[in-house]
């Protein structure tokens, strides 16, 4: 799975101020990831708001991804979710032909058994040849996958290929590394602990920060696959702060102000969300100038 290693972006949805889908600015955020090295994109991820887009609006998305990035970088596209018959429905349904794989979410709210994470991806995994990986934030599902259950799935499916593990707990991403089968790859979800976790042996990063500032992101991922640990950390203090502030006010209003200020795309979110306040707006501009 050498395409998943490096550094993967969680890719936004533009609006316009009338909230519709921004195409051109879609457009100049693809072509923005694959002009400054980034080495996957993810489509419809959480950070893409699918929850608030139509079905029409996520199938007119992921065409327009597939025809600008027009397969010069691979795709992973984000199917999840916590009804699991939904979510087998809809990787039986969808046309996978020009996506490299799966990142699909452990089961939010139910608060399922860690037997329930196993089974709800034993029936994914089974759903398709395409391979899954796995995604663990416990913050937005209020349940933890443990490494033991990514292990079991990582050991039980061949096309179990990964873990997008966001707890951001270090030692737990170095158990699951420690444990796991040798071509299993653990992948940051957390852009802060991004680089120790690579370093301790992970396969690099699903970043949010990465599509703000891919050149400097993937940079540091690389240079920590590469272990060239002094360089890396420059870097990784270098925009350090940066992580901070676009998720202060949350996910994606944050990172959709430093691409507005870096004219890429505006900074329109869906309710519930709302925009940055003008104080964070004033600060990630000011970080964007200082860089």
């Amino acid at each position: 799975m050498q395409q998943f290693i490096g550094t993967g972006v969680a890719l936004v949805t533009p609006f316009n101020e009338d909230k519709s889908i921004d195409f051109d600015g879609l457009e100049r955020l693809v072509n923005y990831q694959i002009d400054n090295g980034v080495n996957y994109l993810v489509v419809l991820g959480t950070t893409g708001e699918p929850a608030t887009l139509t079905n029409e609006e996520k199938e007119a998305v992921k065409q327009k991804i597939i025809a600008v990035n027009n397969g010069r970088l691979p795709l992973v596209l984000g199917i999840g979710g916590n009804n699991t018959a939904a979510v087998v429905e809809e990787i039986k349904n969808t046309d996978l032909t020009n996506f490299d794989g799966i990142l699909s979410v452990s089961p939010y709210y139910n608060k399922p058994t860690q037997e329930g994470i196993y089974q709800h991806f034993n029936a994914v995994a089974s759903a398709t040849t395409k391979p899954i990986i796995l995604y663990n934030v416990p913050g937005r599902t209020s349940s933890n996958m443990l490494p033991s259950t990514v292990i079991r799935l990582a050991n039980d499916f061949e096309n179990v290929v990964a873990v997008k593990e966001a707890k951001g707990d270090i030692v737990q991403a170095m158990e699951i590394i420690k444990s796991a089968p040798k071509d299993f790859l653990v992948i940051s979800g957390d852009d802060m602990i991004a680089l120790p976790m690579v370093l301790a042996g992970g396969a690099g990063v699903i970043s949010v920060i990465g599509e703000g500032l891919p050149s400097e992101f993937s940079s540091m991922i690389q240079l920590g696959l590469d272990g060239k640990v002094k360089e890396a950390y420059e870097l990784h203090y270098k925009v350090a702060d940066s992580i901070d502030l676009i998720f202060e006010e949350g996910n994606p209003a944050g990172i959709k102000s430093l691409l507005q200020k870096k004219g890429i795309c505006l900074d329109e979110v869906r309710l519930p969300l709302i925009k940055a306040s003008e104080q964070l707006q004033t600060r990630i501009s000011d970080f964007i100038d200082h860089l």
